[in-house]
């Protein structure tokens, strides 16, 4: 049985600048979805519950592999959104792949 292997982008955010963090979450949805991207949760960040997270805010986004999230994220319209995302917020974003 074959089971299809998603991957995911985890955003750990912290906002600097709400008005431009406006600005950045109204045109990111654009870059994502010819890649196949589907933002499966954004959240305001509740409590830790074990270890240290220094982050406020998170998302998630399913992708249909890890090729696409790195196309996603190297792409002319992704890159030219990085200067607005810096000046937003501080971000880390990191890929995983569901584990059948």
């Amino acid at each position: 049985m074959n089971q299809k292997i998603n991957a995911y982008l985890i955003g750990h955010i912290t906002i600097k600048d709400p008005e431009k963090w406006a600005e950045y979450r109204s045109r990111v949805g654009a870059t994502i979805a010819p890649w196949g991207g589907d933002l499966v949760c954004r959240g305001k960040w509740i409590s830790t519950l074990c270890g240290e997270h220094n982050h406020t805010n998170a998302l998630v986004i399913r992708f249909p592999d890890s090729d696409a999230v790195s196309s996603w994220y190297n792409s002319p319209d992704y890159q030219a959104l990085i200067p607005l995302r810096e000046q937003a917020a501080d971000m880390v974003l990191e890929i995983y792949e569901s584990v059948p």
